[in-house]
């Protein structure tokens, strides 16, 4: 089985934008990679339904936004449109295929952006919502949001890494957002990404800041977070700086991994049957330095991890009885990758 992977980037020295490489899981190797779109900073993918690509991204003009592309025939991408305001670019991206949106979060400015998806895949802004707020350590200056994406029931979720809340909204037809709850996390926590259990009404928050994971209740009826438990991502000996990362939940819901940009690690748990609570089973090395994203395969059998400062990747085969990952191919290079994201046929 071969499987496409798009890898976003830096372009802030050498790189040209979104790059190609395929995953053979018979032989568990990849492609050498390869240049595929030219694009400033296209720093967080996401595909739709009808392959389309939307991406971050940076001009020429100090502009940032959001690009779309037709990849419907993958060997010729083209440039649907790009929607793009003065300053910086977001950080994330993510599509709602129902209401036919795309959200994306604007770390800088602090803003939670709806954008239409027009029927021939074009991007249209429709709402901006800018937070105001901080925290107690430096990076929490002013509200950063990291993180806009859907919970189950269709509600939209946000992190924001610089007042340490995790708000909820419901989402009109029309994009437009309504705040229907709030949690605020441990000060100076951070929160960062967050994946939700497959099955059960949990959450899992990464915290930049801090180093951890929070297990959350969510509650359907109102939006409503609460927190469950918690736990380090980070070996008890390690004094180094770190930033939590990256988090991802196997399908099955028994097993949960996170990255570490300073210990330069993938911590790898378990699960407890209840989904409350997390024990770390692996804290294996990521092969560069500065992991911001890793991804699992269709199969849920690769994990491909992107090391942003050493501009290379590292592949494991992932064992799906224990949770454990082991080391298949590492140093491929691939200039300043920050975004792994498998594409589904």
């Amino acid at each position: 089985m071969k499987e496409r992977i798009l890898l976003g980037s830096y372009t802030r020295n050498t790189g040209t934008g979104i790059y190609q490489t395929t995953l053979d899981t018979t032989a568990a190797t990849l492609t050498p990679v390869q240049p595929y779109i030219t694009t400033g900073n296209p720093t967080y993918l996401a595909t739709s339904l009808a392959h389309r690509l939307y991406s971050v991204l940076t001009t020429e003009d100090s502009e940032g936004g959001l690009g779309a592309f037709n990849i419907q025939n993958f060997e010729q991408p083209q440039v649907i449109n790009q929607s793009v305001q003065p300053g910086s670019s977001p950080a994330y991206v993510s599509i709602d295929e129902k209401r036919q949106l795309v959200y994306s979060a604007n770390y800088h400015k602090g803003q939670i952006l709806v954008h239409h998806i027009l029927p021939d895949g074009s991007l249209k802004l429709a709402e901006t919502v800018t937070r105001t707020g901080k925290g107690p350590k430096s990076e929490q200056e002013a509200a950063h949001i990291h993180f806009t994406d859907l919970t189950p029931d269709g509600r939209l979720i946000v992190c924001d890494l610089g007042s340490d809340e995790v708000l909820t909204y419901q989402v009109t037809s029309t994009g437009k957002l309504t705040l229907d709850a709030t949690l605020k996390t441990t000060p100076g926590f951070g929160p960062r990404h967050l994946v939700f259990h497959p099955q059960k009404p949990l959450v899992y928050l990464i915290g930049e800041l801090g180093s951890a994971i929070n297990v959350l209740s969510y509650d359907p009826k109102n939006g409503q977070l609460a927190k469950l438990s918690t736990i380090a991502t980070l070996p008890e000996n390690y004094t180094g700086h770190n930033g939590g990362a990256a988090i991802r939940i196997s399908s099955d819901g028994r097993f949960l991994y996170a990255s570490n940009r300073g210990a330069n690690t993938i911590a790898a748990f378990a699960i407890s049957p209840d989904g409350q609570k997390l024990s770390l089973i692996q804290q294996i090395s990521t092969e560069g330095e500065f992991p911001r994203d890793f991804a699992l395969d269709a199969t849920e059998n690769f994990l491909l991890t992107a090391n942003q400062n050493t501009s290379n990747l590292t592949l494991y085969q992932r064992d799906s009885t224990n949770g454990k990952l082991t080391l298949k191919q590492n140093k491929i290079p691939c200039t300043e990758p920050v975004c792994v994201h498998f594409l589904t046929e």
